[in-house]
């Protein structure tokens, strides 16, 4: 039939509609079918992130605790694998759906909303070395 239809998706997952909904399709009875135009989409960018406890903040034997961060807009693409980071933000439930749920009782999964995020230390890739490292790197290198 020649329509654009926009869907917005505002949850994690989505179904494209496949029938056209558009008055011209109803009034001729008709059936048009939709494909999905990347091109024509609008994407937001959002990142999510697991975080893990330092290794010397880790007692012996036990395994890290990890948090779930999902990031939105300016705050994406900020965090790399191996960064040292503060994060601050809004410490919120996800509920299970659907068959899930019936299981699940009151359990929920938690997620933390990021708002603000501090870079302590970039992943050992991107450290920049001065003179004065690179001297006690040879110290040390030399000691044995």
């Amino acid at each position: 039939c020649g329509c654009e239809i926009f869907q917005p998706v505002t949850s994690k997952q989505f179904t494209p509609m496949t029938e056209c909904p558009s008055d011209e399709c109803k009034q001729n009875n008709s059936k048009g079918q939709l494909f999905l135009s990347t091109r024509a989409s609008k994407f937001l960018p959002f990142q999510e992130v697991k975080i893990q406890e330092m290794a010397d903040q880790v007692p012996v034997g036990h395994i890290p605790r990890t948090l779930t961060v999902h990031c939105h807009g300016t705050l994406t693409r900020q965090i790399n694998p191996g960064d040292v980071i503060d994060v601050a933000g809004i410490f919120l439930p996800t509920p299970y759906t659907g068959f899930k749920a019936i299981r699940a009782g009151l359990l929920t999964d938690t997620y933390l909303e990021a708002q603000h995020v501090n870079q302590h230390k970039k992943a050992y890739d991107d450290l920049v070395f001065d003179a004065k490292t690179f001297r006690r790197i040879e110290q040390y290198k030399h000691s044995g």
